[in-house]
């Protein structure tokens, strides 16, 4: 029996033994797991807390260098560039340094004043009206012929005096017939008249009137009525200070007739429109005429 409780005992100590022995090598084997993980950590770290330069890490935004201090979220606060520029220390959020006063730029060149063109002149030929309000069309000046016979005229009364009658080659001889007709109120020696067919008129190739109208400086519109009789009329209109000359044609081999003509002009001051209202050809050995009724300036 005392044989047998000592066999008991030894093997509970053996036993008590092995597995102590068994727990020393789960500690060990724990503790190398341990020891490697802490070592495999730290090699990661330390890659992780030195990229090289050039990585990927090296464009990111939001890496702070070493040393720089981190942002506190305000805009234009923490160095980045923005369209105005980089933060300036001491500014407020959204305050910017003042812009750079600007570099003086040299003065553009002096544009220089364009050369005047060409003198205005123009002529065109329409109908004449059945009836003509010489104060109505004519603001500026106007001027009415044979209302007295072949020598006599009619001014605007406190017109401008524009309108110069240069005389011409031929006889003016008066006339109460032409088929349109012409009034005013504002008239010097005759005040005032209506449905007046007087003017004057004068015969024979190279025969006619010469006129002329004195420039301001500024755009003129005149109007000339006339006519002619079994004849070819020509109007010419030039410029006293140079230039071509402008040109308009009446013809009627059979009978009279009637026209406007409107020539728009503008010479200086002191220069003149000049017109000319002649017989071109005669289609009749019995007096072939152009004739004249009036002429009106605005």
């Amino acid at each position: 029996m005392a044989d047998e409780d000592r066999t008991q005992a030894q093997s509970r100590t053996a036993l008590r033994r092995v597995t102590r022995a068994r727990q020393r090598r789960r500690w060990a084997v724990s503790g190398v797991a341990v020891l490697l993980c802490l070592v495999v950590l730290i090699s990661y770290l330390s890659s992780r807390s030195d990229p090289e330069p050039g990585g990927d890490q090296a464009g990111r935004s939001g890496d702070v260098p070493a040393g720089a201090a981190r942002a506190t979220g305000l805009p234009a606060t923490d160095g980045r560039t923005g369209d105005a520029g980089p933060a300036m220390p001491g500014l407020r959020p959204r305050q910017r340094p003042p812009s750079p006063d600007p570099t003086p730029s040299a003065s553009p060149p002096v544009t220089p004043p364009a050369s005047p063109g060409p003198p205005l002149l123009s002529v065109t030929q329409g109908e004449m009206p059945a009836e003509v309000d010489l104060t109505a069309v004519g603001t500026r000046d106007w001027m009415h012929w044979g209302e007295r016979g072949g020598r006599s005229t009619v001014r605007k009364r406190s017109g401008s005096g524009e309108i110069i009658d240069g005389g011409g080659a031929g006889k003016r001889v008066g006339w109460d017939g032409n088929q349109e007709y012409v009034r005013w109120s504002d008239g010097s020696s005759e005040r005032s008249a209506r449905h007046s067919s007087n003017g004057v008129y004068t015969c024979g190739a190279g025969n006619g009137f010469t006129l002329a109208v004195a420039g301001s400086g500024e755009p003129r519109i005149v109007q000339v009525y006339g006519g002619i009789w079994m004849a070819r009329g020509r109007l010419e209109a030039r410029l006293s200070t140079g230039g071509p000359s402008r040109t308009a044609v009446l013809e009627d081999p059979y009978t009279s007739q009637s026209a406007q003509f409107t020539i728009r002009f503008e010479v200086p001051k002191g220069a003149r429109l000049l017109l000319t209202w002649t017989v071109e050809k005669v289609f009749t050995p019995h007096c072939g005429n152009v004739g004249l009724q009036a002429v009106a300036v605005r």
